[in-house]
Formats: structure tokens, C-alpha cells, sequence
């Protein structure tokens, strides 16, 4: 064949798409396992830090298993969902379905001999979905501590909720009023009440997302907690 003609050229294109796309699909699904494994473990690192311990990716399994008492996969009655693993519970999924049909997890810690039970959290920010974990103290009420992440915010202001200065503000604050009820913890300009921390300045939007965020799903646990007074 004539290595000038288009036919040439349209045919060894046609060739090199081929093998390109081949080894692409190859090496995607040969890193799959590790890639899958690396989530599970980014996973466990955020649970824990949501407590105070910080690890590598690489101690997070074995510190996982000794720090994470139970894990409880709740119907919204408070009740337990038998045979659900609550750590592949994709909030993704679950919040596309109806409140009464969604299982919410929860993880029961203990470290530094006391207990606490932690709540993963998913939302909307202004550009895209946020996400993390709020640990409370054995009253069912104390902030031990809150990790957020997000796809998508825009640095400098909305992704600013990645920061331990933001996540630090919400230790101490308090997720119920004075009757009980699960309020979550606000996020505005002038944090007036317990229930209230510092917004990010030019960041309202995000900063209403995790405030709607850590209301809608703490008040899923309401049942639960209440049944366990």
C-alpha cells in the first residue's frame, strides 16, 4: 500500500486507536484493585480522623479494626438492618431513594477509653456534592470532631472546608436543642448559639450546603439515639 495515499493514513490511525485504546482499558483494569483498595483505606483515614486519629494510609486498616467497635447499617425507625455492611452503604445511592427507604450507617468508636459514634454525611455544595463525618461524644449531642470533602468548591473559599481551622470549629458545638431535638450545627456569620460555627467568608453557599448537610442527617438518627437513653 502507498504509505502517501489517505488510505494508508486512515488505516494506521485506525491501527493505533486500536492498540492505544486496548492498552488504556488493560492498564485501567489491572490498577481497578488498587485503585478500589486505596478508596477503602482514604475511606477509614477520614472515619478516624473524625475522632482525633490521624494515620497513614497504610496503618488505617489495622487501626480501623481496633478503633471501630461496631458498625450499624439503621433503618430510619432507629432499628438495625440485619445483613447490611454499613461501610458500603453508598449515601449516593441512598439519598436518590425515599427517607424510609434509605439505610443510614454509623460507626461506634472507642479510643482513649471512651465512646463515640460517628455519622457519615453527604450533601450539596455551590458546584458539585460535599461529604464527610461528624463524631459525637456518649451524650449523642458533643461534636468530638467533623471531616468534610467535596468534588468540587472553589478554592480558596468553598473548599476551605477541607481545612482543619473549619473542621476544628466544630468540636464542643452542640447537634440538639434544648428539647432533644436533632438540629445539627449551623453555619453562619455570627455563631450566636451552640448550635452555631463561623462561616467561610465568600462562601455562603457552601457553608448553607454543610449546614443543610449535617441537619438532614443527623436528624435520620434521632430514633436511634433516643432509644438508647
Amino acid at each position: 500500500m502507498d504509505r502517501n495515499s489517505n488510505g494508508y493514513t486512515f488505516l494506521f490511525a485506525g491501527i493505533m486507536v486500536t492498540v492505544v485504546g486496548a492498552l488504556l482499558a488493560f492498564t485501567a483494569t489491572s490498577l481497578k484493585p488498587a485503585q478500589d483498595e486505596n478508596v477503602k483505606k482514604e475511606k477509614m483515614q477520614n472515619i478516624l480522623a473524625s475522632v482525633g486519629v490521624v494515620v497513614d494510609r497504610e496503618a488505617a486498616a489495622a487501626k480501623f479494626e481496633s478503633v471501630i467497635k461496631e458498625k450499624l447499617a439503621l433503618k430510619e425507625d432507629g432499628s438495625v438492618a440485619n445483613g447490611v455492611d454499613a461501610f458500603n452503604v453508598d449515601l449516593k445511592e441512598e439519598l436518590s431513594k425515599p427517607a424510609s427507604a434509605q439505610t443510614y450507617p454509623l460507626y461506634l468508636a472507642e479510643e482513649g477509653g471512651k465512646k463515640f459514634y460517628i455519622i457519615p454525611l453527604r450533601g450539596a455544595g455551590l458546584w458539585d456534592a460535599i461529604w464527610g463525618y461528624v463524631a459525637l461524644e456518649e451524650d449523642m449531642n458533643t461534636v468530638k470532631g467533623a471531616v468534610f470533602d467535596h468534588k468540587g468548591e472553589t478554592p480558596g473559599l468553598g473548599a476551605e472546608i477541607t481545612q482543619k481551622w473549619f473542621q476544628d470549629r466544630f468540636v464542643g458545638k452542640k447537634i440538639k436543642n434544648a428539647s432533644g431535638k436533632i438540629e445539627g450545627v449551623k453555619v453562619v456569620k455570627s455563631n450566636a448559639t451552640p448550635n452555631d460555627v463561623d462561616a467561610i467568608s465568600g462562601a455562603t453557599i457552601t457553608s448553607d450546603g454543610v449546614s443543610a448537610m449535617v441537619a438532614e442527617r443527623l436528624a435520620h438518627y434521632q430514633n436511634y439515639f433516643d432509644k438508647q437513653k
